[in-house]
């Protein structure tokens, strides 16, 4: 039945489902997409399809693909679709990269990006670590349980009877049965993660972070020192690629390539990735690589890098060519696609029917503008600010932090373990407030603490205030390891050597009490120099989260200034309680309602029987 032009059109007065959508975050590669239109660039996402296929089948080990088309055209809706694609089916696992915070350490932030994107939900609803380390038991017991048996009852059932002896049995099965594998910490690791109590922490190990002492005695998990990150980082992920590769094609794509961040060899983003990529293309026992930029990246940096032949023959492997695969803008059939399957998706969800498909655009007008080929960003903006032709103006800004603010619910748990993320969004914030006064601070200045080589790693930054007779250290610190907090604390209260009248610490757990050393230095922190432990919490940092969001996505094409004016209008940071308890006066003492961050330990009653239930394992 056709709803009545007047209720449809009070509905369209009150929601637009184009605004703040006009481009692809990765809260929507990753979880609810937007509406996609297959056929719409279909040679590029069928080549990544094909491509999975024939690595499936034995007939290709590792292939390499690489798309370009300029900003806006599509590059992240066929990363999308390919993500959703493939987690209806269960021959791949997806992994995924679109942030490069530190080019100098790429390795070490990718081992990051695996095991955060192995977090992510697999076509079973778990975890696709739990998907591999379900097949994992399978195969070296020849059972064939889901991995929710596992989470729901296997585990929990023997947990609770044998502990880490359970553990500790299943890694050495698993280390006889497949003796090609080499580190059995990673083994032990992965087996842990169908554990609902403890796959946090064994994620946390795995993508390379410390342990409080505690946490890595229950997991049976060493915290080893590592000098050179980026070796370890690399070496780790190939083991790991090599663990699921034997169960899984492990697709890995590589995203917002564009930017015009530099290591410290002047090698560009695209550059450093390039070579990453080709790295692992050499090293992949089977999988697929896509990457996605513009024409003029492949042009200008891809083709000049030294030993680009090998590299190009990597990227393009299946092209005869060797040239990229090209997007194209749409056409007037392509818009009224687009548009249609937009506005199904807004009308079927509230329950009304339009009296046709592109209600209240007019599908002339829509094809008329598909002559100019346009990208999927301009039509999708188009529709944004011609919806229903409202007269009043919406501040893009908006539309904008209220779409992050929206993704920040299905990630905040990740993001506030991302002290990087975190540090970052919060000295914007801070600069928004240059010039302001409040706590009784006149805010003059965010600086970076000017230092060299290794400290460079510790405070994030610092407020300077009062004609320069205030100056925070500010440093975010998440980790859990003794080890990392001990050196970041005997940092924050070396206050001549930093320039700064104040250390503050940001952090929302408490601080183990085997961390004699990080205890030491707090002690010195609070008592005797003035500083302050702030408690992080969730509901404070996501509209700080939010803005920076907004602020670090080009593809939104806002000026700092708009949001900035932004920031002011709807007092995000003024008012923010985080903010104003960094600025006020130290209390002196540590926060109340820290989490707690360690694991229980429990003892296993009997071990008598384990060997008798395992081996039923050993001999199948």
């Amino acid at each position: 039945m056709i709803a009545s032009t007047s209720s449809i059109d009070e509905l369209i007065k009150n929601k637009n489902p184009f605004a703040g959508h006009i481009v692809v975050r990765s809260s929507q590669i990753w979880g609810k997409s937007f509406p996609d239109v297959p056929s719409i660039n279909a040679h590029a996402s069928n080549a990544v399809f094909d491509a999975v296929a024939k690595v499936n089948r034995g007939e290709r080990e590792t292939v390499g693909i690489t798309i370009t088309a300029e900003k806006g055209v599509g590059k992240s809706h066929i990363i999308s679709r390919v993500r959703h694609r493939l987690q209806k089916e269960n021959n791949a696992l997806f992994i995924y990269m679109g942030k490069y915070d530190n080019l100098n350490q790429i390795k070490y932030e990718f081992l990051q990006t695996v095991t955060s994107s192995l977090r992510a939900h697999g076509s079973g609803k778990v975890m696709q670590w739990q998907e591999i380390a379900a097949a994992l038991i399978n195969e070296v017991t020849g059972y064939n349980y889901t991995p929710q048996k596992y989470i729901d009852n296997i585990y929990p059932k023997n947990l609770k009877k044998h502990s880490n002896q359970f553990i500790d049995k299943l890694t050495e099965i698993v280390l006889q049965k497949k003796p090609e594998i080499t580190n059995p910490y990673l083994v032990r690791a992965i087996l842990w993660t169908l554990s609902s109590v403890h796959n946090t922490y064994a994620n946390y190990w795995l993508s390379g972070f410390e342990l409080t002492q505690q946490q890595a005695e229950v997991l049976g998990l060493p915290n080893i020192e590592k000098d050179d990150k980026e070796a370890e980082g690399l070496k780790t992920v190939r083991q790991i690629l090599d663990i699921i590769s034997d169960y899984r094609i492990p697709v890995i794509c590589f995203d917002e390539l564009d930017i015009a961040d530099a290591d410290d060899n002047g090698f560009l983003s695209a550059q450093v990735v390039a070579s990453l990529a080709k790295d692992l293309y050499n090293s992949l026992k089977r999988g697929v690589l896509l990457l996605a930029m513009y024409p003029g990246t492949w042009r200008e940096q891809i083709k000049a890098l030294p030993q680009a032949e090998a590299v190009i023959d990597r990227l393009v492997s299946e092209q005869p060519d060797r040239q990229p695969l090209k997007l194209n803008n749409l056409n007037s059939n392509d818009i009224v696609a687009i548009v249609s399957q937009w506005l199904g998706v807004f009308y079927e969800e509230n329950k009304v029917t339009p009296p046709h498909p592109v209600y209240p655009f007019n599908e002339d007008k829509l094809r008329e503008f598909g002559k100019s080929k346009p990208t999927v960003r301009s039509i999708l903006r188009w529709c944004a600010e011609n919806f229903g032709n409202l007269p009043t103006i919406i501040n893009p800004v908006e539309e904008y932090y209220q779409n992050e603010l929206t993704n920040l619910e299905a990630s905040i748990d990740e993001l506030m373990e991302n002290e990087n993320e975190i540090s970052k969004a919060l000295k914007f914030a801070f600069s928004s407030l240059v010039g302001e006064e409040l706590e009784g601070i006149k805010i003059e200045a965010i600086q970076d603490i000017q230092v060299k080589g290794r400290e460079r790693r510790f405070i994030d930054f610092k407020i300077v205030g009062n004609d320069r007779k205030v100056k925070i250290g500010v440093d975010v610190i998440q980790q859990s390891g003794g080890n990392y907090i001990g050196a970041a604390l005997k940092r924050l209260i070396k206050y001549k050597e930093f320039d700064i009248t104040r250390g503050c610490l940001v952090r929302s757990k408490k601080i183990n009490s085997g961390a004699k050393v990080a205890k030491k230095y707090l002690k010195q922190l609070l008592r005797h120099q003035g500083g302050e432990w702030v408690m992080l919490q969730s509901q404070d940092i996501k509209p700080i989260l939010a803005i920076w969001f907004v602020n670090n996505c080009e593809s939104y094409e806002l000026t700092k200034e708009q949001i900035f004016d932004f920031i002011k209008q709807e007092q995000i940071a003024i008012n923010n309680p985080l903010i104003r308890e960094i600025l006020s006066d130290p209390s002196g003492e540590e926060p109340s309602n820290l989490t707690d961050d360690d694991l229980p330990i429990s003892i296993p009653q009997s071990a008598d029987d384990l060997d008798t239930y395992l081996n039923q394992f050993v001999t199948n």
